[in-house]
């Protein structure tokens, strides 16, 4: 009796080939062929579950994305009410780590999320994932960022475009981070990622405080 393929875990196996291709040989090695290949499969099969190589890269982006995200929002839900002072940063740090290359299936994601969003400047057909991805993590940031200033006067008339702007300002050391620890593995280790986004967190603190 022929053995019955799961579709949903085969996809998932799938993708994992594609994430470890972009790792070691970038985007542009993960055709249908090499990725039957990693994932020891015969072309017809990945083709069975996906038409094109353009079909695979953009599943596998959402895969990638869906990822990212489950692990951020489940970090999200698991922080609770607001802490005060170590604690609370301590919970941030954690949650905002999730995001980051700090253990091997972290590392995989981030490099394929990071691989595909630059894709995406040139191939149309990631540019809607590209977009979506970056507004579900911005949202993240945003609930992180509000966490963080909940002290301060969240009334005041220039309040917004200062939440705004600290959310981009960490949106875009989260970036700065991922790719230097998957660049330099060697010296952005992950207590020093950690370090990096502590440091970042007191000075958020103290920029919003001393505005108000």
């Amino acid at each position: 009796m022929p053995k019955i393929v799961d579709a949903a875990q085969r996809r998932q196996e799938i993708v994992g080939a594609v994430c470890r291709i972009i790792a070691t040989d970038g985007l542009e090695g993960a055709s249908l062929r090499e990725v039957a290949d990693e994932a020891g499969l015969a072309v017809g099969s990945v083709r069975h579950y996906f038409e094109s190589s353009d079909d695979l890269l953009a599943y596998s982006f959402t895969a990638v994305s869906g990822r990212i995200l489950t692990r951020l929002n489940e970090a999200l839900t698991g922080l609770g009410p607001a802490a005060d002072g170590a604690d609370e940063d301590l919970a941030v740090l954690t949650l905002l780590g999730e995001f980051l290359p700090l253990d091997e299936e972290r590392a995989l994601d981030a490099c394929a999320w990071l691989a595909f969003r630059n894709a995406a400047r040139t191939r149309p057909f990631l540019a809607a994932e590209a977009d979506r991805s970056h507004r579900a993590v911005a949202a993240v940031v945003g609930q992180v960022i509000n966490r963080l200033v909940r002290e301060q006067d969240a009334t005041a008339d220039d309040a917004g475009p200062q939440l705004v702007t600290a959310a981009e300002h960490l949106l875009a050391t989260l970036d700065g981070l991922a790719m230097h620890a998957l660049l330099q593995p060697g010296w952005m280790s992950p207590e020093m990622c950690r370090d990096v986004l502590e440091l970042h967190i007191e000075g958020l603190r103290r920029r919003v405080s001393a505005n108000h």
